[in-house]
């Protein structure tokens, strides 16, 4: 059964690639390569012993889409990672953003209602929830207005896949909600590259700890929680990544309860800054050099999930401690800088 993964040769899409390949599944990547590389081909072949097919394309050009699905009508389902999702660069270049997240979308699912059955996976984020009233994070929590255009995409993103689903019965989707992915594959075959100085945590984390950064900002200490740090849910990406194929095969094996769902994937757990800092100290043996500095703008006090529906109902659960996930992130940061 072939599966097409956009933005393949990235972050979550490599490690989703992997675990599809260890399911039987055959695999189309399609990337454009401007924030991965062809190297990460490699890394999937040295886990799973194959390379998945790969094809390099830029989604944005509605010809080609048209042309691959064309060529490719034996697609089983669609797992739809390829999308730009720095924060930062949203506000400085929103139209990137809403041309590329959710242009691109419109394409795919324009292919997708023309099949008799369609099976869709969007990768979409908690940040849809904003500040949200209550913690942990259910479901059925209150969207709320979105604080970038990267934020925007994610949210109006599910929209049109909701409102798509309404009118097109033969095509089945469920959005997945993820917390904070961090972590490597345990065999430092592939992990998280970013290009650049790290937008996220746990990269800046190792990039510190190995010296290729000198120190890292710690944003604010003085927020009502017990540390005074900002509490996230950090899940580790091969756990994510597994959801992506439970996810999947619920829809192929038409298990779904309506054509249009929605699910949260994190731990249920909240971590702060300094228990993330902390946990790395602890596996890696380094002290890590960082400093408190002022709140940064935009960021919320705590998110963390509330994990019951995607535990009970898609029937996945998150397995993988955070000192498991900073251990194997550490492990891909020394392979990577050797």
């Amino acid at each position: 059964m072939k599966i097409l993964v956009t933005g393949g040769l990235g972050y979550i899409g490599s490690h989703t690639v992997v675990e599809l390949q260890n399911e039987g599944f055959e695999v189309v990547a399609i990337d454009n390569l401007s924030n991965s590389s062809k190297d990460v081909l490699e890394g999937i072949e040295a886990i799973t012993g194959k390379k998945p097919i790969f094809e390099e394309l830029d989604l944005r050009e509605k010809t080609k889409v048209q042309d691959f699905f064309a060529r490719h009508g034996d697609v089983a389902g669609v797992i739809h990672f390829a999308a730009s999702k720095a924060v930062g660069e949203s506000m400085e270049n929103p139209l990137l953003y809403y041309e590329n997240n959710l242009g691109v979308l419109v394409y795919i699912l324009q292919e997708l209602i023309k099949k008799n059955n369609s099976n869709f996976i969007f990768s979409s984020s908690c940040t849809v929830y904003g500040e949200a009233d209550e913690m942990p994070i259910t479901e059925d929590a209150p969207v709320k207005s979105a604080e970038s255009p990267y934020g925007n995409t994610k949210q109006v993103g599910e929209e049109i896949i909701y409102d798509t689903c309404r009118v097109n019965a033969n095509l089945n989707a469920i959005a997945l909600r993820y917390f904070n992915p961090i972590g490597a594959h345990p065999t430092a075959h592939i992990g998280e590259l970013p290009i650049g100085v790290p937008q996220n945590l746990v990269p800046y984390i190792t990039q510190t700890g190995v010296g290729l950064r000198e120190q890292l900002s710690v944003f604010g200490n003085d927020y009502p929680t017990e540390d005074g740090t900002c509490i996230r849910d950090y899940i580790h990406v091969v756990d994510l990544a597994k959801a992506h194929v439970v996810a999947l095969k619920r829809l192929i094996n038409g298990n779904n309860q309506e054509n249009y769902e929605v699910f949260n994937l994190g731990t249920g757990k909240g971590s702060s800054v300094l228990e993330v800092i902390q946990s790395f100290e602890r596996v890696s043996g380094k002290e890590l050099n960082y400093k408190i500095v002022d709140r940064r703008a935009g960021d919320i006090m705590q998110a963390y999930a509330n994990t019951q529906k995607a535990n009970e109902v898609l029937g996945w659960k998150a397995k993988s401690s955070l000192d498991e996930a900073l251990k194997s992130a550490w492990d891909w940061e020394l392979k990577v800088r050797r």
